[in-house]
Order: structure tokens, then sequence, then C-alpha cells
């Protein structure tokens, strides 16, 4: 006997990118959608076999959301050295095992993690094949692989990278190629490789990334990069990746390569847009706001050529920092593209289902709402193409379907949170003699969580990518 779900009178929205459809049904058998139509009755149900019965009259059925840049294994962390050096691998895995599930809940039923802290994103993978954890469809990589020059290897020589760490430092071709064998062995989906922090240099040498890929590749495994620079784009194009992230300053001439290759790129908006946009409710100082704002404007002159010469956009949100929380922003990255890509709601929709489905490989089949697809659907009280944003509210996320079974959430429980141990401040800003008994309102510095030569360096480097992406679209 099989298990059914007839979804009836919603509004369907298929995620290929054609018009809504008013008043359809959608009939799921097992895992798999049988059909999707207005002239669906009950007929092709057996006698006898199990049926769900949803009345989606007035709402909106679309795929599941697919998100390619989650990182399971970051913790919502707010500094650098929460992410890589605090919280044992055993509680790591265990919270990280409970944020999954604030991700489904989200209406996210695919998601590809692109590197983290040891091989955790592999335990969750299974943990979740197996029905041990209540989460999306994964994939996953294992830590990133950088240089000395790359986006991982943040600390002093004398502190290293750690084993803890996001990252692993491979400075030579064999050392690089070597990890990607390793990594396969120890079970990940794909490689990540993490080039320069903010792309203005290429920590990487093309013939270096090169060799990564066709190391991955033969493996039969697929490999994705951090390249926000123009030149870091070329590189992986260069080495046919299997999709690229960011891309935040892109010449013409890269943006007809990227074109041409069909390598989808993740641009990854939300972690910008909310540190830049929300930040200041998180105390992030004006001057760090104003940064991130410049360069995603800027960005966006790059991610209009990129479309409208073709390029395939995705979405991905860098979700597991503090700013962009499990469970809390993926549908944001949408209402981001639409803005700062120029695309419709229908597009970015598609961008986010169809076109994402790339990320969980050819074995998982979804990502559209097409017989013979997987089923992997939500039913949403309001009208995403009206007003993309009523995906951001988990509220009216009514019902979650995954691999065709109706998912049960507790949202009380939910709600809590886990990130991982936070650093231990002795004071958040300096107390001086002047600021005590010569000070005022007026004059006192700002209260915040750092104020270090490193950070002063990164908002020069994020004034001078931003002239650079200026000039470069113009």
């Amino acid at each position: 006997m099989s298990s059914w779900i007839l979804i009836r009178g919603g509004t369907v929205i298929d995620g290929t990118g054609s018009p809504a459809v008013e008043g359809c049904t959608v009939l799921v058998k097992d895992d798999t959608i049988e059909a999707v139509g207005t002239d669906i009755g009950e007929d092709p149900i057996p006698r006898g076999d199990a049926v769900t019965r949803i009345d989606a009259t007035g709402k909106t059925v679309m795929p599941g959301l697919i998100d390619a840049h989650c990182h399971t294994s970051f913790g919502e962390t707010r500094m650098q050295e929460e992410q890589d050096l605090y919280t044992s691998h055993e509680l790591r895995t265990l919270r990280s095992a409970w944020n999954v599930t604030k991700v489904l809940r989200a209406g996210v039923t695919g998601i590809s993690d692109p590197g983290g802290s040891y091989f955790i994103g592999v335990g969750i993978r299974e943990g979740i094949a197996e029905g041990l954890i209540q989460g999306p469809r994964m994939t996953t990589a294992g830590r990133f692989l950088s240089t000395s020059n790359g986006i991982s290897d943040w600390y002093p020589s004398s502190v290293g990278v750690p084993d803890s760490s996001i990252g692993k430092v491979v400075n030579t071709a064999d050392e690089m190629v070597t990890e990607v064998r390793h990594q396969v062995k120890n079970g990940v989906d794909l490689i990540k490789i993490g080039d320069s922090v903010l792309g203005d240099f290429e920590a990487f040498s093309r013939d270096e990334v090169k060799a990564m890929s066709d190391a991955a590749h033969r493996l039969n495994k697929r490999i994705t990069m951090h390249a926000r620079g123009s030149n870091n784009v070329d590189s992986a194009v260069a080495a046919e990746l299997d999709w690229i992230m960011h891309g935040n300053t892109l010449r013409d001439d890269t943006i007809e390569r990227l074109a041409d290759s069909q390598i989808p790129l993740a641009p990854a908006l939300l972690l910008l847009g909310n540190l830049g946009e929300f930040g200041q409710a998180a105390g992030v100082p004006a001057e760090t706001r104003s940064a991130y704002t410049r360069l995603l404007d800027d960005t966006a002159g790059c991610l209009n050529k990129a479309r409208e010469a073709g390029v395939p956009i995705i979405t991905g949100t860098d979700t597991g920092f503090a700013a962009t929380p499990y469970g809390d922003w993926h549908a944001r990255e949408l209402e981001l593209l639409m803005r700062y890509a120029g695309m419709t709601a229908l597009e970015a929709i598609k961008a986010a289902t169809h076109d994402c489905a790339i990320v969980l490989g050819e074995e998982n089949d979804v990502g559209s709402l097409v017989a013979g697809k997987g089923a992997d659907i939500i039913v949403v009280d309001g009208d995403p193409l009206a007003d993309i944003r009523v995906l951001c509210d988990k509220k009216r996320i009514e019902t979650v379907i995954l691999r065709g079974e109706v998912q049960v959430f507790d949202d009380e429980v939910l709600a809590q949170r886990r990130p991982y141990d936070r650093a231990q401040h002795i004071c958040p800003s300096d107390i001086t003699y002047d600021l005590v008994f010569n000070g005022s309102s007026a004059t006192q510095p700002e209260v915040r969580d750092f104020d270090s030569d490193g950070e002063r360096e990164l908002l020069a480097q994020l004034d001078d990518l931003a002239g650079t992406a200026a000039q470069e679209s113009n």
C-alpha cells in the first residue's frame, strides 16, 4: 500500500518559471509527485491507501526552497574565535543537529553546506538520511581548502590554523590534491575552495584551482569556490568548477566567460544585506554598516549584467553567522535578488527551487512541482508573487512536506537558540581616566565588540573593493 497526499485548491507556482496556476491540485504518491493540474481528483488513489488531504484554497503551493550556502557547523558565531576555537567537537555536532531542524521549519527543504568544522556536515547529512535528525536534504563539503593567504588562515603564524578551524591550509598543489582525496575518503559530497576574503587578490594560482577541480571530478565529487573578484571567478571558470559563490566585482569579459560556461553563480547577498541594513540593531558600527552597503550596491551592477548575459543565478545565504541565524532569513535572499539583480518574483523563486536543485545532485531530482519529481513542497499563506517577503514569515509557511511526508514542528521549542560558546569579554571598551572624569555622552567612544587594526584594515579593503566595483561596472 502507498501513502498519498492530495493538496487541493491552491495557486501552484511550479518552480520552472511558468506562470502560476490558480485552483490547482498536487497529488503525491509516497515520496514522488504523481500529478499536477486543475482536473485531478482522487480516482488514481487505490481504495484502502492512506490519504492526507490538504485544503490550500487561497494559499500558494510551491517547491520547498533550496539554500546553496548554509554552513551547518558555524554555530551563529559573532567572532572568528568562536567559530574556530570554542565549543567541543561533540557539542558542535549536537548544536548543529538542533539548528538544521530550524532550517527545515523555514520551508527550506534542501541545503548545501560549503564547508565548516571537522566533518560535522557529513555526520549531520547522514543523521538526516537515517532519520535521527529532522532536517532538509543535504550535501556537504568539509573544511575550506585555503592557502596562508586565503579565507580561513586568520590567526598569527605563531597560532596557525587549529584542527578545530573551518579551514585547512594547503600551500602546494600536491597538498591540495592530497586534501581533496582525504576529504572524499571521509564522505564529503563536494570540495570548497576558499580564495581571498574580498577577492582583491588570488590566494590560489589558476593551475592550483584546476588541480583541485580535476582531483575532485576524478573522484566523482563536485567543487565550488569562494570567489569575490573577477580574477578569482576567471580561475573558477577555467577550472570548470560546478558552481561559484559571490562574484561581487566582475569585469564585463569575465561575465561573458561565465555566461558561456553556464556555471551557476550563488551571490549570497544576505550576509552583506543583514549587516548593512539591520546591523545597527545588533550594535554593528556605522562605518562597518556603510562599507557593507556600498559593496552590496556596487555588486548590483555586476549581477544585473550577469543575469542579462544569461548567467544562471541560484540562491545561497551564508547562513550560520550571528548576522544570518538558522531558520530566520533564508527567503530574504530572494528579496535581495529582486532588488540587486533585477529579478522578478517568479524568477527569484525559480532561482531558489528549480535552478538551485543542482547543488543537491542528480540523484535528488527535486526543485519543481512536476510529475515524477521528489515531493518537497511548501504551502504558504499568502502570495509571494505579490510580496516575496511572505516567505520569510515562518508562521505563513503552513505546511512543509519533505520526501512526501508532512513535517511536524514544535515552534515554541525551536524558538530557542543554540549558538556556540561565546567569547568572554573582560570589557567591551577602554575605561580611561579621560572617559571617567572628563568624558561626556557626546565624547565617549562607541561601545562595540571589537576595535582593532584588523577591523580597520577590513574596512579599508571594503572601501577599495567597492571603488573597484564601481569603476568596473561603468
